[in-house]
């Protein structure tokens, strides 16, 4: 990197205000570790940002990362900054994953409305509205709480907490949508500072529910082969966040699912080294009625290691009737078109 002029390295974000922040968070820690480097954000909107209403698993594969990777091959990106959950399990030709930052709290949470009485998703009568996006979690919600209904909920965090304190406005419109909590990521609302939000954080032990594979994470895209720009990324690669995450998208490559399909994971590290890694996943039918859930534990120090994990535990889902769980589910659902990315600099 030797130069009389600091290169400078050219980040591709979405431009929401989240998105922003994740930059922001990996562009100070790529400054620190490489003094004179300068590091210059690329903000844009992404198909999933223009439309704000077509339910997410309608609207195709590479919907927040297909346009950034066409732009990092074509050269006029370095690297690109995605939510490791976004990130489809096979990249496209010339796009790999570079580093993953230490990561956020992966726990999806639950926020009620002001003024409400209840604390836990398990105090809500039958008939209650929680509001979410993601299939993954109303399926593993649906399961354990049968009696409770699910409505489409899309926008920023911003918006969809706005969307939830409108439901007990008695001056909203009377074609308003209501609900009585919605689901979000913890790792977003803590990025945000808006933990002060979270009446309950879910997880296996306490509501029967897995986050999603790479939740909580940053992930850091750049092209095959620019060894330049990885030599820069290693200094902040986080490998207990890299080995986990590597461990949950072996999951979800080998069911060939995706982020509109209700498979959640949970990793945790233990040992006295803290590399033995314990994989938790299951696959819940839309329903909640029929589910597959497995488990298995492994020394992990590597990413052949934690490739080999992930690759166990599906294999294991699939010979207990996962795969017809999700071939049932693919087989239903309105085949989304693909991205097309744009190729303008």
């Amino acid at each position: 990197m030797a130069s009389t002029t600091p290169p400078t390295v050219r980040v591709g974000t979405r431009s929401s205000k989240l998105a922003m922040l994740q930059a922001v968070t990996v562009v100070s820690a790529l400054e620190a570790a490489n003094p004179g480097v300068k590091f210059v954000i690329d903000a844009r909107e992404t198909a999933g940002d223009r439309d704000k209403t077509t339910p997410l698993p309608q609207l195709g594969k590479g919907l927040w990362t297909s346009e950034f990777e066409a732009r990092l091959v074509a050269g006029s990106l370095d690297l690109v900054v995605h939510s490791a959950k976004d990130m489809p399990t096979n990249l496209p030709a010339g796009c790999i994953l570079g580093a993953m930052l230490d990561r956020e709290d992966p726990r999806d949470a639950v926020i009620f409305p002001p003024g409400t009485s209840y604390r836990s998703i398990a105090e809500l009568p039958a008939g209650s509205i929680v509001g979410t996006s993601s299939v993954r979690r109303s399926a593993q919600l649906r399961r354990r709480y049968p009696g409770l209904e699910f409505l489409d909920l899309r926008g920023n965090i911003d918006t969809r907490l706005r969307k939830l304190d409108d439901s007990v406005n008695p001056d909203r419109a009377p074609d308003a949508p209501r609900y009585d909590c919605i689901i979000l990521a913890a790792a977003g609302l803590k990025r945000m500072n808006l933990d002060s939000r979270i009446s309950q954080y879910l997880e296996d032990s306490t509501s029967g529910t897995l986050y999603a594979v790479g939740q909580g994470a940053l992930g850091v895209e750049i092209r095959e082969g620019d060894e330049q720009t990885l030599s820069l990324l290693k200094p902040i690669i986080h490998t207990p966040t890299m080995l986990a995450c590597w461990a949950e998208r072996a999951v979800m490559r080998q069911l060939e699912g995706g982020c509109s399909v209700p498979i959640g994971v949970e990793c945790k590290w233990s040992g006295e080294d803290k590399n033995t890694l314990t994989l938790k996943a299951t696959v819940v039918s839309l329903d909640g009625k029929d589910a597959v859930d497995s488990s298995a534990t492994q020394h992990v120090t590597t990413v052949e290691e934690a490739d080999a994990l992930g690759l166990q535990v599906a294999d294991i889902m699939i010979k207990q009737g996962a795969q017809a769980i999700l071939d049932a589910i693919n087989k239903n659902r309105v085949t989304p078109p693909e991205i097309v990315p744009a190729l303008s600099t």
